[in-house]
């Protein structure tokens, strides 16, 4: 039976958020944890633990020498943009022996940030080629460490050899309204690419 419109209205219920799911990705020691802590509403979970003497052979701390704990799993936060949508991150574990967990972390996820440190802007590299082999969109974004030497974006861009839709830009991580601007970048991005690949090819 047809529902009049009144009656449609009555019945309906307001519409829930739209949840989507953002990995935050990069090297070890680049500041994830951070990001997902400093914009979280609720209290982030973590997975870390101390690092020790005996990781110290596959750990590479230069650069991060006063680093003491690690992500062992994945961090977990959510923020609400607005009153139609709902972030969930994922925090991923930045050391090449835990990318066995990438995979599952990355199913179902919209898009993606590759955190960066110009002070080992190579360590990008694995999180950036994971995420072109695997088709996800992702946002570059350098972490501006106190003490590290500040570049433009698109000096950023040619070293890390990015296609040239793919966004760059500078956070603090450390401060909620830079992370913010970060992951809503990454959702426009993402959508944008999207609604790209449904686009029928010309003839």
């Amino acid at each position: 039976m047809a529902f009049g419109r009144s009656e449609r209205r009555r019945r309906s219920p307001a519409a829930d958020p739209m949840t989507l799911k953002i990995l935050v990705a990069g090297g070890f020691g680049v500041g994830k944890t951070t990001l997902v802590g400093a914009v979280s509403e609720i209290k982030p979970l973590r997975t870390e633990e101390r690092l020790t003497e005996a990781g110290r052979p596959v750990d590479d701390l230069e650069g991060v020498e006063g680093k003491t704990t690690t992500t062992v799993m994945m961090d977990f936060g959510r923020i609400t943009l607005n009153e139609e949508l709902i972030l969930y991150l994922f925090g991923t574990p930045g050391q090449d022996r835990f990318w066995f967990l990438w995979d599952e972390l990355a199913r179902g996820a919209l898009g993606a940030v590759v955190l960066a440190d110009t002070r080992r802007l190579a360590d990008s590299f694995g999180a950036i080629d994971y995420f072109e082999r695997g088709g996800l969109p992702f946002t570059v974004a350098v972490n501006c460490f106190d003490g590290a030497e500040h570049y433009p974006a698109e000096t950023i861009r040619e070293a890390l050899d990015l296609d040239a839709g793919v966004p760059v830009m500078l956070c603090d991580a450390r401060r909620k309204d830079s992370a913010r601007d970060v992951l809503i970048a990454v959702v426009r991005h993402a959508m944008q690419f999207s609604a790209e690949q449904r686009e029928p090819a010309l003839p």
